[in-house]
């Protein structure tokens, strides 16, 4: 095979993925609490011909060598958790965490998962569960007839009954933070969970240690620029064409030494 014709097909083949991620982030550019996803690459191993520092005389070295690549791969790809912008919703169940941390949720199978995604509700135990039904880590159960409802800067919980006008505190939200929230696993539903790479969860009270403060009545929009992906799609469809561009011209010369012989 001719050597250009492998390079560029690593690069088709990379550029492919790279539209992949970026048609990924533009799908969820409205899905609350979704961190964007950015492709990384590196370059392939090198054929080296003529060894960089080689001896080509008693007093003399190669200053360079020739050393020539064989294309390109995609290594991994890598959450980028900024905060997403702030949007009010005034909905007593909405919340939004405005920094570091994320909120525990008891999955069917008995593990915690994580989220960014503080769009609540109740269920019919009156527990506080996400869109998915999944209960909120410590659980949090309204009594019946509340007439408030709220969350402090802290993740105090506290309600309101009727009846009786003094707030009671119902119980306490804590937040997860990771040394290396990058190797959170993405298993869908706006939900991570804990690998090796992310290290264990450090439970703690929301604004202390580093962690956000709660942010009752709001929810954190995905961090997704859309202007910077259309962008990024441009650049990578250039790149496409150019590596489809460097085959045709390999096919090209084939076909002409091939009239030749």
């Amino acid at each position: 095979m001719h050597g250009a014709l492998h390079v560029a097909k690593t690069g088709l083949s990379a550029q492919d993925t790279q539209l992949k991620v970026i048609s990924n982030n533009l799908a969820n550019v409205s899905t609350v609490g979704f961190k964007k996803d950015r492709l990384e690459f590196e370059d392939l191993l090198y054929q080296v011909r003529r060894q960089p520092g080689a001896e080509t005389g008693a007093d003399s070295q190669l200053p360079s060598g020739l050393q020539v690549g064989s294309g390109v791969r995609t290594v991994g790809t890598q959450k980028l958790f900024f905060t997403g912008d702030m949007q009010i919703t005034d909905q007593p169940f909405d919340l939004a965490i405005n920094g570091r941390g994320f909120l525990q949720v008891q999955m069917p199978n008995g593990e915690i998962g994580y989220t960014r995604n503080g769009e609540l509700h109740l269920d019919s135990e009156n527990r506080l569960v996400t869109a998915e039904g999944y209960p909120i880590e410590p659980e949090i159960t309204l009594p019946g007839e509340v007439t408030n409802f709220s969350v402090g800067g802290d993740g105090t919980v506290s309600v309101s009954v009727a009846g009786d006008p003094e707030p009671t505190v119902l119980g306490q939200l804590e937040t997860a933070d990771f040394v290396n929230p990058q190797g959170l696993l993405a298993i869908g539903q706006n939900l991570f969970t804990e690998t090796g790479a992310s290290g264990a969860p450090i439970i703690g009270v929301p604004g202390e240690d580093g962690r956000g403060i709660m942010k009752q009545g709001m929810l954190e929009g995905s961090n997704v620029n859309a202007v910077e992906e259309l962008v990024d799609m441009i650049t990578t469809q250039r790149a496409y064409e150019m590596n489809s561009k460097v085959i045709s011209t390999a096919d090209e010369m084939l076909g002409y030494v091939s009239q030749q012989l």
